[in-house]
Formats: structure tokens, C-alpha cells, sequence
């Protein structure tokens, strides 16, 4: 498979920001190409598109299948492994933002709630501990905020997406609306 100038495009760009998403250049790649593949491919169809070796794809590969973002196939007469990105974008958002939060977010949210159990000895560790409060807090609040945007259908997320900063006049509108209240929480 010759990958033609737009999809080489995409996939060199994949590989460098491979590097700034937590994965190196090769998976990215290997990403963008089966992304882009109207087809699942096996190892060997990727290895002759990125010019890489069978070796280096084989671990893409499995970093790939351990972030969820691609499925393993296989086709019927056929003993190789064939792969494939899901194909619905909204799906592949959601899986990539679980496994970032998995991640990232909740070893982060671990240590905050070690350090907030311990006693401080001095002020300093006071200070220290109502900043990681602060933290914490703000880190759960955006947590319980995503799982309930990532129950939403893609539809509905999509219309709440190109909202932005609309939702403002509504929550604004919605808080002039509620008896007692002077349009602050």
C-alpha cells in the first residue's frame, strides 16, 4: 500500500504528536494508518505502508490494543491478525479520554487522597495540604462532571460541544429564574 500525500501528511503528523500524547512516533503512526484504512490491515500491510519493522509494529500494535484503540480481527481462511481503529470518532474519544483519566488522572487523585489523610507536622504542610484540597476538589469536580458528559449519546454531546460559551446565558438565565436567588452561586 503506497500511502498517497494527504495520508502521509496525516500520518507523519500523528507520529510527532504521538510523542506529546504519551506514546512514541511509531505508534502514532501505526495509528494514523489504520485510522485511515478503509480495510482492517494485518502487520505486514502496515510494516510495507510506514516502512518500519515487523518488530516495532508488533509492539505498537499491542500498546495500541492496551490503550483500547484498536481491535484485533480476524478474517475468515486467513491465520494473520488483522487490525482496525473503531470507526465511530465519538467512540474513539471516549475510549482515549477513559484511558488518559486511568492514566493519569487517578493515580494523581490516589496520592492527593494519601497526602490528605496524613497529619501535617507544621504549618507549611497545613499550607501545602489545603493547596492539594484544592486541587483534589477541583480534580473531582471535572471528574463527575466528564462521567456524566460521557453518558451523554454523541448527538447530545455534539449539540452541548458547539454550544460553548452559550451554555454561560443559560446557566445565567437559569439563575435569574430560580426564586431567592440574585444570580450567584
Amino acid at each position: 500500500m503506497n500511502l498517497s500525500p494527504l495520508n502521509e501528511r496525516f500520518v507523519l503528523h500523528f507520529g510527532e504528536m504521538g510523542s506529546r500524547w504519551g506514546v512514541n512516533r511509531t505508534v502514532g503512526q501505526i495509528y494514523a494508518v489504520l485510522f485511515l484504512s478503509p480495510e482492517p490491515m494485518n502487520a505486514d500491510q502496515i510494516v510495507d505502508a510506514l516502512g518500519i519493522s515487523r518488530s516495532n509494529v508488533s509492539m505498537g500494535l499491542k500498546e495500541l490494543q492496551s490503550w483500547r484503540l484498536v481491535k484485533l480481527i480476524h478474517q475468515a481462511g486467513d491465520r494473520r491478525d488483522y487490525f482496525e481503529t473503531p470507526k465511530d470518532v465519538w467512540e474513539i474519544f471516549r475510549t482515549l479520554a477513559e484511558e488518559k483519566r486511568k492514566r493519569e488522572i487517578e493515580p494523581t487523585l490516589t496520592l492527593l487522597r494519601d497526602a490528605l489523610m496524613e497529619t501535617p507536622l507544621d504549618e507549611a504542610e497545613r499550607h501545602a495540604q489545603q493547596r492539594m484540597r484544592e486541587m483534589h476538589q477541583l480534580i473531582e469536580l471535572a471528574t463527575g462532571w466528564f462521567d456524566e458528559v460521557q453518558r451523554l449519546s454523541p448527538d447530545t454531546l455534539e449539540n452541548l460541544m458547539r454550544l460553548g460559551a452559550r451554555v454561560q446565558k443559560v446557566l445565567e438565565f437559569a439563575s435569574f429564574l430560580r426564586p431567592g436567588k440574585d444570580g450567584k452561586d
